[in-house]
């Protein structure tokens, strides 16, 4: 997901799409260009902990230039301790908070070769007791806030013909988890709209990879009110979700599952949907 070059001058183009892609891309620059970097470029959101954060660790080790979103500045100040990473604490809830951040991002760094769109959050409970308001926060935050990001960085990348967005998912999202409905109706939407969006971007240059973790051992699940209980799936680190995110960009992967087996279960529902809900009902 790559701007223009920093500092590269081009004409207008006739297209109006491209047109609309160069009018934001100039106004997020401010009235003087990007600094100018070698390093490829990586905006990662939901850097503060978690995924997130592990993810941002990994590109630095990778001599990446970093770019750093999330709601507490302090925690992005740790994950960024020991590397030239720009913070840019942003709230994706907030309204115009994508485009606030992309515009930032871009006015910072001067392009995005990578977006890992990691910010989310969860809600575990009966649905039946679910609060509206813990409804609407989920659906905007896990889904509505991610396709409005990629909305704004998408046109500056397609115009460069190069880049990856990269979408944090769930299993919860293919196999649908009970108790967790809305979080799984959030993450089926992103894994529908990274489909969606691949077969859009085909020919462009610019790739969309769906990241599919299982529990992950991190604060999420206190976050959202209940801690990890199942005995399975077991939950993997956010180091080994950050080396698949990382495999998945230098390999320009479609999709990735961690652990591999996580295929199976939604497999299993698309071929014997029945067989699929019986286990599910025993296994929980």
């Amino acid at each position: 997901m790559t701007t223009t070059g920093s500092g590269s001058t081009y004409d207008p183009p006739a297209d109006p799409a491209r047109g609309a892609a160069a009018s934001a891309r100039a106004a997020a620059r401010g009235h003087g260009p990007p600094p100018r970097t070698d390093r490829r470029v990586a905006l990662v959101t939901g850097a503060s902990s978690g995924i997130g954060a592990a993810t941002a660790r990994r590109f630095a080790a990778g001599g990446w230039h970093l770019l750093l979103s999330g709601r507490d500045r302090g925690r992005l100040e740790e994950t960024a301790s020991g590397t030239s990473a720009v913070l840019l604490p942003a709230d994706l809830a907030a309204p115009e908070g994508a485009r606030l951040l992309a515009e930032a991002a871009l006015r910072k760094a001067g392009r995005i070769d990578v977006l890992v769109a990691g910010a989310g959050i969860g809600w575990a409970g009966p649905f039946l007791t679910m609060p509206h308001t813990d409804i609407d926060r989920v659906l905007f935050l896990d889904l509505n806030a991610t396709l409005h990001l990629v909305r704004e960085v998408l046109p500056a990348m397609v115009e460069t013909g190069r880049g990856r967005v990269v979408l944090v998912g769930s299993v919860a999202g293919c196999v649908g988890v009970r108790e967790e409905a809305v979080y799984s109706a959030a993450k089926a939407g992103l894994a529908a709209f990274a489909e969606a969006l691949r077969q859009e971007l085909r020919g462009t240059g610019v790739g969309v990879t769906l990241v599919v973790p299982g529990p992950v051992e991190t604060g999420f699940f206190v976050r959202r009110g209940r801690p990890y209980h199942r005995s399975r799936p077991r939950p993997t680190s956010p180091g080994r979700v950050a080396a698949a995110v990382w495999d998945a960009v230098a390999e320009a992967r479609d999709d990735t599952y961690i652990p591999a087996w996580l295929t199976l279960p939604a497999r299993v529902r698309a071929l014997t949907p029945r067989l699929y809900r019986r286990l599910l009902n025993h296994f929980g």
